[in-house]
């Protein structure tokens, strides 16, 4: 397979996971913003923080406001990670890839993308956006669902699959973290903090769609260790990491010149299932998640540097050769 195939398959499947998590997130605030009592509801500054997107924010508006970063997240096409964006940014890969993948997926993402530009309109009431972030997320699952069922699951389908599951490992930490960004009153008892504690909990495993699966694995009630180790440390979870990164590790053992991802991967893993991550305090936690964001990263940089990016002296060569 062709290098710049195997690149575009793989970013393909980074901005369909990306698309859905962002969808996600927002519908986590939201929820959260209904659930918690005035004093205690998030504010929409903590996910540009936790999207790295800051600076960017900052240099086109002027304060933090629901609406602006709602349009900001979902349907600002100059925000090149916005759920508008990254949906576009797909169905362009897919575009330039047509040959190897099934016809049914360019006329799914085409339907997805024309959908989400009617649904996601600018300044979006908060009573319409639980409709339109789910249809942007049912439509992403179908898609994925369909090149599972329909697409050959040989090294492109690999490359495809190793970017959705790099993007959602990361984006799950994510939401995860939306409990350090969005701290309680440390004011209030612990009787008091309880229940709302309890609220934002079960709102971010039900944003990862991990409620009924968390209490059928579980068989517990709602409690910060078990969905800890639960949504960090699970091998049968399909988005817990370490579901995601043992599926990568499946995927990089079938590539050729595999040494270095192959060990950041194994490396990764190991950080992941030795941890005490079920009885961190939320500033450990926090900076744990920092960590393994670091190593999601290098991941990504390996993976590209040995199949994406061709060394100089490759570049060179085959300038020769032509």
């Amino acid at each position: 397979m062709l290098s710049r195939v195997a690149e575009t398959l793989y970013w393909f499947g980074r901005y369909i996971e990306r698309a859905e998590n962002t969808a996600r997130l927002v519908s986590v605030n939201t929820n959260l913003m209904l659930d918690l009592p005035g004093s205690m509801a998030p504010g929409w500054g903590p996910l540009i923080t936790l999207l790295g997107a800051d600076a960017e924010y900052a240099e086109r508006h002027p304060e933090v406001t629901e609406l602006r970063v709602v349009n900001f997240l979902l349907s600002d096409a100059e925000h090149p990670s916005s759920i508008i964006s990254t949906l576009e940014a797909a169905r362009e890969n897919l575009r330039t890839v047509r040959e190897v993948l099934p016809r049914e997926a360019w006329e799914l993402i085409n339907d997805l993308h024309h959908r989400a530009l009617e649904v996601l309109r600018p300044n979006i009431a908060r009573h319409d956006r639980h409709a339109a972030l789910t249809t942007v997320i049912l439509g992403t699952q179908a898609l994925t669902g369909l090149l599972a069922g329909t697409m050959n699951h040989d090294i492109g389908y690999q490359f495809l699959n190793i970017g959705r599951k790099i993007e959602r490992a990361d984006m799950t930490t994510r939401i995860v973290d939306m409990r350090w960004e969005n701290p309680l009153p440390e004011a209030a008892s612990e009787s008091d903090l309880s229940p709302f504690d309890n609220v934002l909990w079960m709102t971010i495993l039900k944003s990862l769609s991990a409620y009924q699966m968390y209490r059928q694995s579980r068989q517990v009630r709602i409690n910060r260790p078990d969905i800890l180790a639960f949504l960090f440390q699970s091998m049968h979870f399909p988005r817990a990491l370490a579901y995601c990164v043992e599926a990568i590790i499946v995927d990089l053992n079938e590539f050729p010149n595999n040494v270095l991802p192959l060990e950041a991967a194994r490396a990764l893993r190991h950080h992941l299932l030795s941890s005490k991550v079920a009885k961190m305090p939320d500033k450990t936690l926090h900076g744990f998640i920092d960590g393994l964001q670091l190593e999601i990263a290098k991941l990504h940089t390996l993976i590209a540097e040995t199949y994406f990016l061709a060394p100089p002296e490759m570049i060179q060569s085959q300038t020769q050769t032509a």
